[in-house]
C-alpha cells in the first residue's frame, strides 16, 4: 500500500490484527498533533492504527526499492 492510499484505507471498515510487536516510539510534538488530527479525521482509527498504517506503507515504499529490496524480500511477515 502506498502512502497516499492510507485515507482511502482508513475510511474502510477496520480489519482486526492478529500478531502484533509493541514499541516505544518518540514523535516531535508536530508530527504527534498531526498523527492526532488524522485520528479525529477517521474516528474509527485510533492514533496507534495510523502510526501502524503509515509505517506499514512506508515499509512497503522501501521493500519496492534497490537495493533495500533484496535485504527485506522475505521479511513482509
Amino acid at each position: 500500500m502506498k502512502v497516499t492510499d492510507l485515507p482511502k484505507h482508513w475510511e474502510q471498515k477496520k480489519k482486526p490484527v492478529e500478531l502484533t510487536h509493541d514499541y516505544n516510539l518518540r514523535l516531535p510534538l508536530e508530527d504527534a498533533a498531526r498523527v492526532a488530527a488524522l485520528a479525529e479525521l477517521y474516528p474509527d482509527r485510533s492514533e496507534s492504527d495510523i502510526l501502524n498504517d503509515m509505517i506499514a506503507a512506508a515499509l512497503d515504499d522501501l521493500a519496492s526499492q534497490d537495493p533495500l529490496k533484496e535485504k527485506l524480500e522475505g521479511h513482509n511477515g
